[in-house]
């Protein structure tokens, strides 16, 4: 049997390299500064602790949990949809 995911709308943020504080506050705290210069950072997920890369997208799901997703992936699964 074939299956296809289900429309769930998405908050995200794309990780630019120089938005870490923004991140910060989107997260709501779940999100830490990188030590390699502005080119990671450490978001807090349901599975420990991830690192965000630059051009990396974090998601906020259907739970209130947050993630980073990869860009490519991010374009692949996600479509900007307006309010």
């Amino acid at each position: 049997m074939k299956y296809r995911k289900k429309p769930v709308v998405i908050e995200a943020i794309e990780f630019t390299g120089t938005n870490q504080d923004e991140i910060i506050k989107f997260t709501k705290g779940h999100a830490i500064k990188g030590i390699a210069v502005l080119e990671t950072m450490k978001i807090q997920t349901m599975e420990g602790l991830m690192t965000a890369k630059k051009g990396d997208w974090i998601i906020r799901g259907i739970k209130g949990e947050f993630y980073p997703c990869d860009s490519d992936i991010f374009a692949k699964s996600y479509e900007v949809v307006s309010d």
